[in-house]
């Protein structure tokens, strides 16, 4: 019965087995379909592969326009002599010509070497590795909270467009998305770590853990921990997949489908889940996976204000130097992760609408 009132199920009905033509037609309409569906992978896989290499292109040359000299930072404030400072370009590679640094550079990357970090003298792919988990559990767990409250909230404002709920959930989201979120964490430190008056503060100011627990006592204190980074990341993130979510659905509400679903006498629920909600998913599944780039790509402002050991806070520091073999790394990383979660967008599109990719 739910099958029959969606415009896929109408078409799929016409094109079965079961109408008119030939048996071996159906054959090459699936085969037709499985060859554009090659194709459209095959498309979306190249796209991917440029938008990498012009990532490592633009990781080398971006960071190098930035103000500054690597070598007199890291040496600021300690006597050090000319040819000291030559050793250390030399030893950097800095003496080379452009042209060189960059064939370097590229022929490393693609064997997977980052090259060495200048301030921490390590290699820039295990400084990522330390770093990657603090920022995974952060935002990791952010964003499912954020992603799950905006979809669900998103729904129930387009169902109930105009009433008090859609005025206040879209109110309350406008206004949580132009709030930048440095502010609000130092805002949720000063009331809710430092404290106002008599209240007293109920949870750290920043870092990941206090270093004196182990066990079920070091997980308890590490969500103590995490409690304001993920509000701040929270309150600001679920806004975007609210008003995606509200707007896509809005677009179907008044589609030929979802009248005849009601007329068959579905209750209201199953037609918002079983329909309408299915057919306004993809712009909100492009949203869910940018999300989940960013749980690699961490928060830099966030984790600044808090203190969090993961790799916003890490770009940070290599930034101020600059480091560029590292942030040049991290920056690979953050927009691999970005190119991975888009593609794998790309490759669900014809599964939750087959349209897609014909």
């Amino acid at each position: 019965m739910s099958t029959a009132s969606t415009p896929g199920a109408v078409r799929d009905a016409a094109d079965g087995p079961g109408t008119t033509g030939p048996p071996d037609a159906a054959d090459r309409r699936s085969s037709g379909t499985a060859t554009a569906y090659l194709l459209y992978v095959a498309g979306k896989l190249g796209g991917a592969v440029v938008s990498l290499v012009a990532v490592l292109v633009t990781s080398f040359f971006l960071f190098r326009i930035i103000p500054g000299d690597p070598v007199k930072a890291m040496t600021r404030g300690v006597p050090t002599s000319a040819e000291q400072l030559a050793t250390m370009r030399r030893q950097f590679g800095l003496d080379l010509p452009m042209w060189r640094q960059f064939t370097d550079y590229c022929a490393d990357a693609l064997t997977g070497d980052l090259g060495t970090s200048y301030q921490f003298h390590a290699p820039v792919g295990e400084l990522i590795g330390e770093k990657l988990p603090a920022t995974l559990l952060l935002m990791g767990v952010a964003a499912v909270i954020y992603s799950a409250l905006g979809l669900w909230l998103g729904t129930r404002s387009a169902w109930h467009n105009g009433g008090l709920g859609d005025r206040i959930n879209t109110g309350v989201a406008l206004t949580l998305w132009s709030v930048p979120s440095f502010w609000l964490g130092l805002l949720l430190i000063i009331v809710f770590s430092v404290g106002i008056g008599p209240i007293p503060g109920m949870f750290p100011t920043g870092g990941m853990s206090s270093g004196s627990s182990s066990g079920f006592g070091y997980v308890t204190d590490v969500a103590h921990h995490m409690v304001l980074p993920v509000v701040t990341l929270v309150a600001v993130g679920y806004a975007q997949t609210l008003l995606v979510m509200r707007s896509s659905l809005l677009d179907e509400m008044g589609s030929d489908y979802l009248t005849t679903a009601r007329a068959k006498g579905l209750r209201d629920d199953l037609v918002r889940r079983r329909h309408a909600v299915p057919n306004a998913l993809l712009p909100t599944v492009t949203m869910v996976f940018i999300n989940l780039g960013h749980v690699a790509a961490g928060s830099i402002l966030v984790e600044t204000v808090f203190s969090w050991p993961g790799l916003g806070g890490l770009f940070y520091q290599a930034l101020s130097v600059p480091d560029l073999p590292l942030v040049q790394g991290l920056f690979v990383v953050f927009a691999g992760a970005m190119i991975l979660m888009n593609l794998l967008a790309d490759l669900l599109y014809p599964l939750l609408d087959p349209r897609v990719g014909r």
